[in-house]
């Protein structure tokens, strides 16, 4: 598996794989891609040796020098390829983006995905606070999590 930037070709097959991980809520649609990608985020794909996009992730960073924050706006696996370290590769590029320039990473994940929410504790992400009925149309909470900016001194 390598990680390269998401390219406009892979949005029907981002759009898939949404449909299958987020059916009960509203999965991204490819005009929300595109938008993701014209706004200038740093997005990620996962692909196999044969060049198939099994998994992509999307960091935003806004704000200006010295007081940076990032936002984790979508990381997905098909399903098919999850367990095999795909979603850790790409969460850690994305928080090796943050690091660059020093920026708290904020994220939501639903509060009964016990799976994602292990993989950000393992990365430093702690839950800060509640997002009632933050999902539709299901209706499902989530929890917001952050993880600090990390210093010069400890990415270096």
């Amino acid at each position: 598996m390598k990680l390269g930037k998401l390219r406009r070709k892979d949005i029907p097959r981002c759009v898939e794989i949404e449909k299958v991980l987020f059916a009960g809520d509203d999965p991204w649609s490819s005009r929300a891609f595109h938008s993701e990608l014209d706004s200038g985020g740093y997005y990620l794909g996962a692909y196999t040796p044969e060049d198939v996009l099994v998994g992509y992730a999307g960091l935003a960073v806004v704000g200006s020098r010295g007081d940076y924050e990032a936002s984790v706006h979508t990381i997905g696996v098909d399903p098919a390829y999850q367990g095999q370290g795909i979603g850790t590769a790409l969460l850690r590029a994305l928080l090796a983006r943050a690091d660059e320039v020093q920026a708290p990473v904020f994220l939501e994940v639903r509060t009964d995905n016990d799976r994602a929410q292990d993989l950000y504790r393992r990365h430093g992400f702690e839950q800060i606070g509640l997002r009632k009925r933050y999902y539709h149309p299901s209706g499902a909470d989530a929890y917001t999590m952050m993880r600090p900016a990390v210093s010069k001194q400890e990415v270096g």
